[in-house]
């Protein structure tokens, strides 16, 4: 278990190693400069060059970059370009919206798809395993934007049972619950549909193994071996995907805040793109960067611990 450990801690730093470099060189390649964008078209070019001084926009690349590396590793995000006031502060800010929601949308998701997946795998090539494969097909297909305006257009403009966007703060959580609830539903939507069918197939190929024929010539139902014997083993790499998803929902959601104007992470970035306000979409992209990858760390942590034969195999 220490050298599996080990062998991830090792590819998580690297991970965010190349993703940091990744990250930086695709932001200063990208057209435009904020000096001039923040002073306007009729800004001199003096003064365009005092503000990227300011700025720390004049130094060498490899140098803004190390600049830049060592302030995320003290937790120094730097300053906004366009706000003036800490990048960590609107991170802090924003965070409680972003989380929840994908927290939200996940538990959606898995309430959704486990019953969903189950019924289709014990159903097997029945009418009823057919539809719901047929409707996850379709869950998959249709893009979480498009769902979101069909959510705002029958709840919101026309039964009036939830606001068409914006989100009604903290101090009301009732209300701060029922803002969230239709981007939760757009981001779940999709996902259970991939979840529900990682749990038909894991759920047959683990009623095909040995010990569940073995089960069902001792005398068990078919349905006591899917949910006594089966359905543990089959949980498995669902347990993976749903770690990957929670990774997907949190980083994933610039579209579906920007749809229901959330002022969480995915809007910020979105913003400052829109600003050039390149140190904000910097240090936001790579947070969200850093909290894929630690999902992941820990999700294979996890399914180390319930199966063996990885820690076997790393040895």
């Amino acid at each position: 278990m220490p050298a599996f450990l080990l062998g991830r801690l090792v590819s998580l730093t690297l991970s965010l190693l190349a993703a940091s470099v990744v990250i930086f060189l695709v932001l200063e390649v990208v057209p435009g400069d904020p000096a001039q964008f923040m002073l306007g078209l009729n800004a001199t070019p003096e003064l365009a060059d005092a503000l990227r001084e300011q700025l720390g926009l004049n130094g060498a690349l490899h140098e803004r970059y190390f600049t830049w590396l060592f302030g995320l590793l003290h937790g120094d995000l730097g300053i906004s370009y366009g706000y003036k006031v800490p990048v960590a502060d609107l991170v802090a800010d924003r965070i409680w919206i972003s989380l929840p929601l994908a927290i939200y949308a996940l538990l959606l998701s898995t309430l959704i798809a486990f019953p969903v997946g189950i019924l289709a795998a014990s159903r097997r090539n029945s009418p009823t395993d057919v539809s719901i494969m047929g409707l996850t097909q379709l869950g998959v297909a249709v893009p979480n934007f498009w769902f979101a305006m069909l959510l705002v257009l029958l709840f919101a403009i026309t039964l009036r049972w939830f606001s068409a966007g914006g989100f009604a703060g903290w101090q009301d959580p009732v209300a701060a619950i029922r803002s969230l609830t239709l981007p939760a539903i757009a981001l779940a939507l999709p996902q259970a549909s991939i979840l529900a069918r990682v749990m038909r197939s894991s759920l047959l190929d683990t009623l095909g193994e040995d010990y569940v024929r073995s089960a069902r010539a001792k005398g068990l139902t078919r349905g006591q071996t899917l949910w006594k014997h089966a359905l543990r083993n089959a949980l498995i790499p669902v347990l993976t995907i749903i770690g990957l998803q929670f990774s997907f929902l949190l980083a994933g959601a610039v579209i579906i805040e920007n749809v229901f104007f959330l002022p969480g992470l995915g809007r910020l970035v979105f913003q400052g793109i829109t600003q050039r306000d390149l140190i904000v979409v910097k240090s936001v992209v790579m947070i969200l960067v850093f909290a894929v990858i630690l999902v992941t760390f820990l999700v294979d942590i996890a399914y180390a611990l319930v199966d063996p034969r990885l820690r076997r195999s790393t040895r």
